[in-house]
């Protein structure tokens, strides 16, 4: 992964005249700290499918992972779409994030290594990986290890003042 710089716009339409861009860095702080995300992705059908989890920024991207069996994996091996949104449930105070890209999966284990090592760095030692044969190992089953480029992101600033910022990398 490569640091990219995105364009970076406030949409005046929903925002405080107050407002300004938030600017990139103060967003991968706040993806790096953000614990649990929800992942969007598409059923073979269309129909959309949302589930929690934890995630890491890694390189300059999310990384997630999955049961080869689970839907959002079987999901991906047809739509390599996703969106992941963290943020706070309140309406007038936070930071809410969309981020939208496309899920590639990591089989390198050099890179999965690193990946396991931030994993239980952020959570603890219950998510302890072993690597092996492309994915991580846990207990008795396993699982793929997929990585989000940033394609476009939204920031939603909540309170005093509210603003949307938009971040788009080509």
């Amino acid at each position: 992964m490569t640091d990219r710089t995105p364009e970076t716009r406030l949409d005046g339409r929903y925002s405080d005249p107050t407002a300004t861009a938030v600017p990139w860095a103060e967003a991968e702080q706040r993806l790096a700290a953000a614990e649990l995300f929800w992942i969007s992705t598409v059923r073979p059908d269309g129909r959309p499918h949302v589930t929690p989890l934890p995630a890491v920024w890694s390189g300059g991207a999310l990384h997630f992972c999955t049961g080869p069996e689970e839907r959002k994996a079987r999901n991906l091996a047809k739509n390599p779409h996703v969106v992941l949104t963290t943020g706070a449930n309140t309406w007038d105070q936070g930071y809410d994030l969309v981020y939208e890209g496309e899920a590639v999966r990591v089989t390198d284990e050099d890179w999965l290594r690193e990946l396991a090592a931030a994993w239980e760095a952020k959570y603890g030692s219950f998510w302890h990986f072993e690597v092996a044969d492309g994915c991580f190992h846990h207990g008795p089953g396993h699982a793929f290890v997929f990585s989000v480029a940033p394609g476009t992101v939204f920031g939603f600033g909540k309170g005093e003042p509210f603003s949307q910022t938009r971040w788009r990398f080509d």
